[in-house]
């Protein structure tokens, strides 16, 4: 596991990522990783209910599939938490069937709720949460036949999500895309610098193999300020 505790946007984080060891299942890959993401959290005065987004890997689809049902069960309530999973073969060092990124908040003030906005009508990801003035988008994707197609209807999407947030692209602060292995980053540059005509303080790319269902080419996690 590595742990990096970092300042950013006037508030504390902590990042914990992991590969699991070895485990009968992905259930249980994935429930034996949150079981040490909370102990570290705890350590420093946090839980997993200060949870603001995760990542998963799964090796194949169906390490991916049960680590994801896991993790809805996990991070529920005050824990709930924006979120996308990919498989990613080539992001293992080990033979575990399941990785894990976790980044939490210790907010600026104490008692800081979460604001938890659900897509309409509800599906696993939450389609954003606010936590202490901060705004968290879940991974993003569309099946449709192009990148372009894709990252056009995904940038709407995401660009209606920052209003109904109370915030917009001139506030966004990081945007990660994870790009299907097949694709060139180049043209996802140019299309992005094409349609989003804006300086983003924080821009980063990953390739993938996989996402949540077949015919994905991209998916983009966004976080802005208020």
């Amino acid at each position: 596991m590595t742990k990096r505790i970092f300042s950013w946007l006037g508030r504390e984080f902590v990042e914990l990522s992991s590969e699991a060891g070895s485990g009968a299942t992905a259930t249980e890959e994935a429930r034996e990783i949150f079981r040490r993401f909370d102990e570290e959290l705890r350590a420093i005065g946090l839980s997993l209910d200060h949870t603001v987004r995760t990542r998963l890997w799964g090796r194949d689809r169906g390490s991916r599939d049960l680590a994801s049902a896991e993790r809805v069960r996990i991070l529920s309530g005050k824990a709930r938490s924006v979120s996308s999973s990919y498989i990613a073969p080539v992001h293992f060092d080990s033979d575990a069937r399941v990785a894990l990124d976790l980044l939490a908040m210790r907010p600026s003030q104490a008692g800081a709720d979460k604001v938890l906005r659900e897509y309409e009508p509800p599906i696993v990801p939450l389609r954003y949460l606010i936590y202490d003035s901060v705004v968290f988008l879940s991974g993003v994707t569309a099946v449709l036949p192009t990148l372009e197609d894709q990252l056009a209807d995904i940038l709407l999407r995401i660009s209606s999500s920052l209003a109904d947030a109370g915030t917009s692209w001139n506030q966004v602060v990081r945007v990660s895309f994870y790009l299907h292995r097949s694709q060139k980053l180049e043209t996802l540059r140019a299309l992005f610098r094409k349609a989003v005509a804006v300086q983003i303080p924080q821009m980063e790319y990953s390739f993938v193999d996989g996402y949540s269902a077949a015919g994905k080419l991209i998916e983009i996690e966004t976080t802005a300020g208020r």
